[in-house]
């Protein structure tokens, strides 16, 4: 095994350069020219790679010998700017350098337009690797002179900056002791990639800095419990086997190994014996990014990091790579295609998600991701089945239900007011029939129980993805680790660092800068403005467009009364109200993908610093917007629709043409119930799924044509095979975890806040999330380029916005229960005024008399013989006093009857709900009692390993100082022995 950790190296390099045709130009970091080498000497024969062919190939090799770092004499870093050659289309898919053995880790891409002349180019790079020390040595390269600069083209100096730049960044990374090699003759036109491949001393260094805890060599027995626990753990696992995925990670182990943070002077302590996979994929990728973001290109007047570099255009793109493909026959193993095979398939729906191979390639806040997504998903399970259970209840009850049986009997000839000025004629209540049967499906006394066993199972699933957080943490060695991103808080992003440049390019240059510059809130002061007053137009509009919506259920209520065709005119309210929501889902869709892009351009305005900042910014302005576009139209229907209407002979009016709208006589609740069910499964149907599906591969096809039309015109460049990093380059770029958590958070609202008026909402969730998980998992794999492996122990900020819901969705839907439906109203009636204790009567008590002679002028039927008599009363649904008691049209006592057994509801629910989902948190442990005792036992065990080794060490010195003590002996003796031994002459003299 050589230094790098890659491979044993081969030492023959007593190959004849002249019979190549071809050598080599090789320098160190003096300068100073080192022997020629061949090619072969450089770029080492492997068995499934063949080098270079010098006759066809023109190879420029920079070899730079790297700093001395830490006590580590870095091993020789090689920047090669060469074609790869077609024997290497099936040498690994471009997996690793042209050598075959350097794994590649990173990749960076950048836009190739040639200068006015190659010569131009190459004297640049070579002139770059000879002379850096140099340079650096004398101090800061000298400005060019602003005069001569106007002479070139400003595009051509432009790309030089560009490629100045990228070649001391490049020789930077290289000084860090990063191996670079760099293909600038792909099949992708007008890209070029530097390939980068970290060797094992910087593993160790960087493992170090970033104290990434990695397994020792010592095990032990994991306990999962008492003897009863593991014995039912071992049953369960035996039953549900045919659940888990074919993947090693997801088994129960009876051993873990014992973790701790990596040291280079604890060598010994870790299982070394195989150095290349002892850092995987995901931790090699992530300590490159790590060494990327510290190195500075300082060429010019201010420093810019990669993501600055990036910002500006020097380098186009920086990923990982994938392991390898995921179909084919000839595709090598690996952990991307086992993923796509075991998870990202819709034909294992049905499985366990191997949550560990997850982390393994995606880290821990991809995999902790996933993990709540299952545990969400799970928990919806329970919900669902008591949720039809409730909506059979409601089927098999409906006609035993009094109030609805009233309705729908002919013989209760009860003649109800218009629903419209001058359109609308009177009509039976027997009409509302269908509305009232269809209402009693979602309001009955078992939606009570159920929005009291939402709001505990909202609370306990907070708790068991606490509980499953921590025994993820104690399985991926995330116990005590504290987040990243407070350890790399102060690394500013790009554009925060290209505003403090210009902020500092405005100031005076002779001035004296006595402190770093940065940006103040006075500097931020017009972005908080215009959030403020962005934030403010957006929910305007929001309720803007209700509003609208409002006006067309009315008008087209009146238009559709009007209509000639009776069958049209029966179902007025279904229409208007199947229409309406449509047209609300409609645009609930269209103004989330707007949100979306203003709360991100908000966020970019006021330039955060750290990325933290920026995600925790953007997910609140997000929330906000999207929370209320979704929720808004519901909150009217809820709470607001049927209050604001006044009586007959005194209406409210909108625009003073537009009467305010009413519920029918079964109430609110089925228009609800609606609105809710029509959003919440086209936001799934169409926004989360479709458009999820539809979006990455349209892109994915756009980019291709435009790569095809660039240079796939000939038929012999269209049938080679792209190499893994090209291919990785037309994959979507990663963008974060904020929408996926976002309509996951979304859902979990319409599950939680309104499950009182649609019970059959968690089972709607369920299905959703089945195909959701592979969806994701699909667009992860298969879709999307490899995101950085970023660490985290929780799911972050997304943790108290769910916990935040699950309290609000107690009180929501206590006043879904009290002010929406007719459950309380029901309640009031049997107990204080029904005269046998049932609920006969209960409709002709909620109704009120109207003497049709009130009508105010010009607001009467136009037909009043509609019915085929004379109508003198008609009625219509409140609590108010008859017109010939002395005090007409006035609220009735039954109404602050009903109002104040509402208000008492309320209260006594919101407490008693919340004091038992406290009982709930107070009884379930956050932390499981085996993992405590886990991690308890691991402290033990680290202490006596650390202790076993001072002992061992203390050994090793103890012999070690008697054997010099020993030596010390042995020389006295001989040299006093040597003083009295007498001479070849007999004397001591």
């Amino acid at each position: 095994m050589d230094g790098n950790g890659t491979g044993p190296k081969k030492n023959d390099q007593n190959h004849d350069s002249k019979a190549s045709g071809k050598t080599f130009l090789v320098h160190n970091r003096s300068g100073n020219h080192l022997p020629e080498l061949d090619s072969e000497s450089v770029i080492r024969k492997t068995e499934n790679c063949s080098p270079v062919p010098a006759e066809d190939k023109g190879v420029d090799i920079i070899n730079i010998k790297g700093i001395e770092d830490i006590g580590y004499v870095q091993q020789d870093s090689i920047l090669l700017n060469a074609r790869i050659p077609e024997e290497n289309t099936q040498c690994r898919q471009g997996l690793y350098f042209q050598d075959g053995e350097r794994r590649v880790d990173y990749i960076l891409t950048y836009q190739i337009k040639k200068p006015g002349s190659s010569r131009r180019h190459s004297s640049r790079l070579t002139d770059n690797a000879l002379t850096r020390s140099l340079r650096r040595s004398r101090g800061p390269p000298p400005q060019q002179d602003p005069e001569g600069a106007t002479q070139e083209h400003n595009l051509q100096y432009h790309e030089d900056d560009k490629r100045v730049c990228r070649e001391e960044f490049e020789g930077n990374l290289m000084e860090m002791g990063l191996d670079l090699e760099k293909d600038e003759n792909s099949k992708t036109p007008g890209m070029g990639f530097v390939k980068i491949h970290a060797p094992w001393h910087v593993l160790c260094r960087e493992a170090e800095f970033m104290k990434l805890k990695m397994p020792t060599k010592k095990v032990y027995e994991v306990n999962h419990g008492s003897s009863l626990v593991e014995k039912m753990n071992t049953f369960i696992s035996k039953v549900t086997e045919p659940l888990h995925p074919k993947v090693e990670e997801n088994r129960i182990h009876n051993v873990k190994h014992l973790s701790y943070p990596f040291s280079r002077e604890k060598q010994h302590l870790f299982d070394l014996s195989d150095r290349d996979s002892f850092f995987d994929s995901k931790t090699r990728s992530s300590i490159v990014f790590e060494v990327l973001k510290r190195t500075k290109c300082t060429k010019f007047e201010y420093s810019m990091g990669i993501t600055s570099l990036l910002a500006n255009g020097v380098y186009m793109d920086a990923y990982p790579l994938h392991d390898g493909d995921i179909d084919g026959e000839n595709s090598d193993p690996n952990d991307r295609k086992l993923l796509y095979e075991e998870w990202a398939s819709y034909s294992v729906f049905y499985k366990y998600q191997p949550i560990s191979l997850v982390r393994k390639y995606f880290g821990e806040k991809i995999g902790l991701y996933f993990a709540w997504l299952g545990v969400y998903t799970q928990m919806l399970i329970p919900a669902s089945l008591v949720g039809v259970i409730v909506f059979l209840y409601g089927c098999v009850t409906v006609n035993d239900d009094i109030p609805s049986m009233e309705i729908c009997d002919k013989r209760n000839n009860v003649t109800m007011c218009p629903l419209c000025d001058r359109a609308c004629s009177y009509w039976n209540l027997v009409m509302a029939c269908g509305t009232a049967r269809a209402s009693h499906l979602f309001d009955n006394p078992a939606t009570v129980f159920f929005s009291v066993f939402m709001a505990l199972w909202a609370a306990m699933f907070m708790e068991h993805w606490k509980r499953r957080q921590m025994r993820l943490n104690y399985i991926w060695d995330l116990t005590g680790f504290e987040d990243e991103e407070e350890a790399l808080k102060d690394h500013p992003r790009a554009e925060y660092e290209f505003r403090v440049m210009q902020k500092s390019l405005k100031k005076d240059q002779n001035a004296q800068k006595s402190e770093k510059e940065k940006l103040t809130c006075e500097d931020r002061l017009p972005a908080y403005m215009t959030n403020v007053v962005m934030m403010l137009f957006m929910i305007g509009v929001t309720f803007a467009i209700v509003f609208g919506v409002i006006v067309y259920r009315i008008s087209t209520t009146s238009a559709l009364h009007m209509s000639s065709d009776p069958t049209t005119r029966s179902n007025v309210r279904v229409t208007v109200k199947t229409t309406a929501a449509i047209i609300n889902l409609v645009v609930i869709i269209i103004l989330d993908e707007v949100y979306g892009a203003v709360a991100r351009w908000l966020t970019i305005l006021e330039v955060p610093k750290t990325d933290k900042s920026f995600e925790e910014r953007l997910i609140f302005k997000t929330f906000i917007l999207k929370f209320v576009n979704a929720f808004t139209p519901i909150i009217y229907i809820a709470f607001l629709r049927g209050r604001l209407v006044g009586r007959p002979g005194s209406y409210l009016y909108v625009f003073q043409s537009y009467r305010m709208e009413e519920c029918a006589p079964g109430g609110c609740l089925m228009e609800l119930c609606i609105q809710l069910s029509i959003t919440m499964l086209g936001k799934q149907l169409i926004q989360n799924n479709l458009f999820e599906i539809g979006i990455p591969k349209l892109k994915k096809l756009i980019r291709y044509i435009k790569m095809k039309k660039g240079a796939f015109q000939e038929e012999e460049q269209r049938e080679k095979k792209l190499q893994r990093y090209e291919t990785d380059h037309f994959l979507e770029p990663y963008a974060g975890l904020t929408p996926e958590y976002m309509e996951m958070i979304i859902q979990f609202g319409f599950v939680t806040l309104f499950v009182a008026s649609f019970p059959l909402a968690p089972l709607f969730a369920l299905l959703n999330n089945i195909i959701e998980i592979r969806l994701d998992a699909k667009k992860f794999v298969a879709e999307l380029r490899r995101p950085i492996a970023a660490r985290a122990k929780d799911i972050g900020i997304w943790y108290n916005i769910l916990r935040g819901i699950g309290k609000v969705a107690v009180i929501v839907n206590a006043f879904v229960i009290s002010f929406t439906s007719d459950f309380i109203p029901r309640l009031v009636y049997q107990y204080m005024y029904s005269p046998d204790g049932s609920m006969h009567g209960f409709v002709n008590h909620t109704l009120s008399y109207f003497n049709v002679s009130d009508f105010e002028e010009g607001k009467d039927p136009l037909e009043p013989m509609h019915l085929g008599y004379r109508v003198e009363i008609c009625r219509y649904k409140d609590y108010r006093e008859p017109p010939w008691s002395q005090t007409p049209y006035e609220i009735s006592k039954e109404f602050w009857a009903v109002l104040a057994a509402r208000l008492a509801f309320v209260i006594v629910f919101q407490n008693v709900v919340m004091l038992m989902s406290d009982v709930v948190d107070w009884l379930i442990p956050d932390i499981p009692k085996d993992i405590s005792v886990q991690i308890h036992k691991e402290k033990i065990l680290m202490v006596e390993l650390f202790m076993k080794e001072e002992e061992v060490k203390m050994q090793n010195s103890d012999s070690m100082a008697m054997r010099a003590d020993k030596d010390n002996c042995n020389n006295h003796s001989s040299v006093h022995r040597s003083e009295s031994t007498p001479n070849s002459h007999g004397s001591v003299f």
